[in-house]
């Protein structure tokens, strides 16, 4: 799957995967955000404010607003090539900087993923680095089990009714109104088994582990295998446990403490 047309400029594309808010202070540093399965860009949003000397960019995938007149990836293998080949992490605002003045020079970035974000976020450095383009800095990656994971789940096959179910039975009841809407829950049905698919036919390929360095995150009430991040990194590995269960980040004060945490493994970055 392609997702775009030959005669999209470098700008359209990133415009089309990316979305920022403008800061109001400089920044060194590019903070990438990959969101969980069924989630949105939008979900990122909220926390610019709270990141002082780093840009926030949420990564808009298709399937979903603003993107959800185009087919969501069912394959990683395709997403992850078309994110290498159409997205240049590290390029400020669309080749501006991030007050008008031009990006002489590849900025520093860095990348987090929340559950099947983190599994985008770490396949995407690895691409990067097999196609000798520049790497994220640093790896921050949340409520996810590393590879490689043998799971005999199927979801994204099953029946609808049984997929929201098995949906709400990993990670907790959906919004009332998906279930009474007819058009939103066709929606959400289509990214959710996307995304289902995404994870459950990864096929993981062993290689060396990364340079750069790892964080992991996860939730009290989640499996601590989650953390186990640090076989696929020589250059550093902190891990971290907060309350909560798998969305423990939408928890005001786990939110802030998250954010904290975040802050200070970049700030060696920065």
């Amino acid at each position: 799957m392609s997702g775009t047309g030959q005669a999209d400029t470098a700008a359209d594309l990133r415009s089309r995967w990316l979305s920022s808010r403008r800061p109001k202070t400089p920044t060194t540093l590019d903070l990438y955000c990959f969101a969980h399965g069924g989630g949105s860009a939008g979900e990122f949003m909220r926390w610019s404010g709270a990141l002082p000397g780093i840009r926030l960019w949420a990564v808009r995938l298709p399937g979903r607003a603003p993107r959800q007149d185009e087919p969501p990836y069912s394959r990683m293998s395709e997403l992850i090539a078309d994110l290498v080949a159409q997205v240049d992490f590290g390029q400020g605002d669309f080749g501006q900087g991030d007050f008008g003045e031009h990006d002489v020079e590849q900025r520093d970035f860095a990348f987090f993923g929340h559950s099947l974000g983190a599994l985008i976020a770490f396949e995407t450095a690895r691409a990067l680095r097999r196609a000798g383009l520049p790497q994220p800095s640093a790896l921050l990656l949340s409520s996810m089990q590393p590879p490689p994971v043998v799971t005999r789940h199927r979801a994204h096959l099953l029946p609808d009714d049984e997929l929201l179910a098995e949906i709400e039975h990993r990670w907790g009841a959906l919004p009332l109104v998906v279930h009474e809407d007819p058009e939103l829950r066709e929606l959400a049905l289509r990214y959710l088994r996307a995304d289902a698919a995404l994870a459950e036919t990864h096929e993981y390929v062993a290689e060396e582990p990364l340079d750069i360095p790892v964080t992991a995150f996860v939730g009290d009430q989640e499996d601590p295998g989650q953390l186990a991040w640090d076989v696929h990194t020589r250059g550093g590995y902190a891990a971290h446990v907060l309350r909560g269960g798998h969305f423990y980040f939408r928890d005001p004060e786990q939110q802030a403490a998250l954010l904290r945490l975040i802050v200070g493994a970049l700030s060696t970055q920065n």
